[in-house]
């Protein structure tokens, strides 16, 4: 095998005491499920037959459609324990703080328009900004006209614009119709993988109409290419796995896995372009298959993708605001491949991290990172998503979070950056944890299951606001499998924190 250096591997590894300063890691079956040599391969996609699919999709659909009365009885008792219990809690508020909640409301109104439609993370957002008084303008691509959360109490307008992968120049200027109309004060993109870089092209030419809180185009580029995201990382002196870019399928045969400086590593592969179905396989390298499971990969230069270094410890994602390289909101969760859970947890290294890259990118935008903590409380980041992260959710009773989007300037003598508050309960999806309590094999997993919903609330249903629940549940999805059936796509599950269809080839 010729060496990692060879020049068509390019590598970086760690500049502190990083990946090569680090124990190997070595990896066990209890760590991360892997595939099987059986099913390994991450193109490796089976032709589904048709009468599964449509079986599939109808199914789901129908029991969507049944249990509708479900969600309205839980929407019901979720009114009737909200009136019991804010009774006790408006009684026992100080005059001044409900004049000065009042008061707060009628000035500095501003209309924010947000993106991202779709998702619960968006939605959380307008509903603190609409708390806080300002006006919020939700935007989707014309494929998800059918939001429920276009139906909050939140949001004052619903627009929708082409698809930025099909269209981008529609894309761009259909943001900048909206900001005219709308009268815009500011721009938060709540963007999925797809749209996150063509909203940063977009700044330039919102920027005249309104301000934009996001990445130029060149660095969100960089922040979303996961090698070079790495390698502006170890130019900064910062903590970083080892990493090779891949444009061939034969480099990942011809790597020198056992030669002295990756002695006893293992890796994993990943697309550089954010694929909603591949990022989910974890098999790693090396394995007995490796030349047929690299022949299945889609590797191209046009198509790059990544061989990282597996490293063993407990995976954490991230959610930042930052403003001119400071880091005004931080939140922190525990993660998972398929992450539909948050809370909070103070992880001061990592926060570190952030804080020290942040301020040498003088970043200003929202930046979402993956990191893994290894036994040791090492933290190595695994990538960095120039986007709103879903644990924003966790901020949902924070008095201070729109002021940190909207009104920085009212944030003086508020320790920064912002937290989730400390009684702020743990988020989930009800859809989410009901699949979860179908599939537990164990009374104790039942039992967590149903800890983890007593102790924490739905990110999306809402007493003072449950049409979004309703609509997301019963509409928007319902929706979404009727075009599936129509057309025979397949489907590989339903996100409901995106509000969208995991499909084979899909956005």
């Amino acid at each position: 095998h010729p060496p990692h250096t060879e020049p068509r591997f390019q590598a970086m590894t760690a500049t502190t005491r990083q990946a090569h300063q680090l124990k190997p890691a070595h990896v066990d079956s209890a760590d991360v499920k892997a595939t099987t040599k059986k099913d390994s391969g991450i193109a490796q996609h089976p032709k589904t037959p048709l009468t599964t699919i449509l079986l599939k999709t109808a199914v789901t659909l129908m029991a969507l459609v049944l249990l509708t009365p479900v969600s309205m009885t839980l929407i019901f008792l979720a009114k009737l324990y909200r009136r019991v219990f804010s009774a006790e809690q408006l009684q026992q508020a100080k005059p001044a703080d409900k004049a000065g909640s009042a008061q707060q409301k009628k000035k500095n109104t501003k209309t924010v328009m947000l993106t991202g439609a779709k998702m619960t993370k968006s939605l959380q957002l307008a509903r603190l900004f609409s708390a806080a008084g300002h006006r919020v303008v939700m935007v989707e691509t014309h494929k998800y006209w059918l939001s429920g959360h276009r139906y909050s109490k939140a949001v004052s307008a619903f627009r929708t614009v082409p698809s930025p992968a099909k269209d981008p120049k529609g894309y761009i200027d259909g943001l900048v119709k909206i900001a005219i109309e709308e009268k815009v004060d500011l721009f938060v993109p709540v963007s999925s993988p797809v749209s996150s870089y063509y909203s940063a092209l977009a700044k330039p030419q919102l920027s005249k109409h309104c301000t934009v809180l996001t990445f130029d185009a060149e660095t969100c580029k960089t922040l979303d290419d996961k090698f070079l995201f790495c390698k502006k990382a170890a130019e900064l002196g910062l903590s970083i796995p080892q990493a090779h870019l891949i444009t061939d399928p034969q480099q990942l045969v011809d790597f020198n896995y056992n030669a002295p400086e990756n002695a006893g590593r293992r890796y994993i592969v990943k697309s550089i372009c954010y694929d909603s179905v591949t990022r989910l396989d974890l098999t790693r390298l090396p394995c007995p298959n490796v030349k047929e499971f690299a022949s299945k990969l889609p590797i191209s230069k046009e198509r790059p993708w990544v061989m990282q270094e597996f490293i063993k410890g407990q995976e954490y994602c991230t959610h930042s605001l930052c403003r001119d390289g400071k880091v005004l909101v931080h939140c922190c969760s525990p993660s998972s491949a398929f992450q539909v859970n948050y809370t909070h947890v103070h992880k001061p290294k990592i926060y570190a991290w952030v804080e020290k890259f942040a301020k040498e990118m003088n970043l200003t935008g929202q930046a979402s990172f993956d990191f893994i903590e290894t036994p040791s409380g090492d933290v190595f980041p695994i990538e960095c998503n120039p986007r709103t992260h879903t644990a924003v959710s966790t901020f949902h009773d924070h008095p201070c979070l729109a002021d940190a989007y909207v009104e920085p300037s009212n944030l003086e003598g508020v320790k920064l950056p912002i937290e989730p508050l400390p009684t702020s309960k743990p988020t989930y999806w009800l859809a989410h944890e009901a699949w979860r309590l179908m599939q537990a094999r164990s009374l104790s997993e039942v039992a967590a299951i149903l800890q983890k919903v007593a102790s924490g609330q739905d990110a999306m249903l809402s007493a003072e606001d449950p049409m979004p629940f309703l609509m997301v549940h019963h509409w928007q999805i319902p929706l979404l499998l009727f075009k599936a059936f129509i057309s025979a796509k397949e489907w590989v599950r339903i996100d409901f924190n995106i509000g969208k269809l995991v499909e084979v080839g899909g956005d």
